[in-house]
């Protein structure tokens, strides 16, 4: 690579990282007023090629990524580095600075998108693949933000100290972010599968006890 070449390569990636001020706030606030176009959106735009898709939106992973950087800088902003990162022995020793923070963050809520699409393509009975999985994998990812989004903000309010009004707060923050992202995985199962609300409702609970069991055991093992 000469020179100018890894000058248009610098300018090409300023110019993907400052648009994302402008297309990151666009994806969480459509995801948010229509989660199901959102979800659809993202599933019809893997069939363009590579450079065409997503023009005026941020793709699904990256969409979570950020709103995990978000929520983590609100977090460190109020709380500090200190209290986050402390002197860990076995494999929580490998979250040593922010950076792997944030991927075993990323990791943790990846979680939920991962096994919401396994458990539709089994009660398909779809073959499970990388191609299977994949769109449902990127539709999971633009609610599975949102939830990330709320969910830390909602923790950061219980840890406040003070005013006991801010853990009473965040409690109930805590509380509708997992009736929103349950009430979206009923309606979306209905959808998908293409039953009844009350056996929509009955997949997504069971799905979602899956997802935080295996939030826990993750948590557990980095505790």
């Amino acid at each position: 690579m000469n020179f100018m070449q890894f000058l248009k390569s610098l300018d090409d990636l300023l110019y993907e990282i400052i648009t994302w001020l402008v297309f990151y706030p666009v994806t969480l606030w459509r995801t948010i007023r229509r989660p199901f176009a959102m979800m659809a959106y993202a599933d019809s735009e893997l069939e363009d090629a590579a450079e065409q898709q997503y023009p005026d939106v941020l793709s699904p992973p990256l969409f979570l990524l950020l709103t995990l950087l978000l929520s983590h800088t609100i977090e460190l902003a109020l709380v500090g580095q200190s209290d986050l990162i402390a002197e860990k022995r076995g494999l929580a020793g490998l979250i040593s600075d922010d950076t792997s923070l944030l991927l075993v963050r990323l990791l943790f809520f990846a979680v939920f998108p991962l096994i919401m699409s396994v458990a539709l393509l089994r009660r398909r009975r779809d073959k499970l693949t990388r191609d299977s999985l994949k769109p449902l994998f990127y539709a999971q990812c633009y609610p599975a933000g949102v939830f990330a989004l709320v969910l830390g903000v909602g923790s950061l309010a219980t840890q406040m100290h003070g005013n006991p009004l801010f853990r009473i707060a965040g409690l109930w923050i805590l509380l509708a972010a997992f009736l929103w992202y349950g009430t979206l995985q009923t309606f979306w199962f209905v959808r998908m599968l293409g039953t009844s609300r009350l056996r929509g409702f009955g997949i997504a609970t069971m799905t979602m006890l899956e997802s935080l069991l295996v939030f826990v055991l993750l948590a557990a093992l980095l505790a």
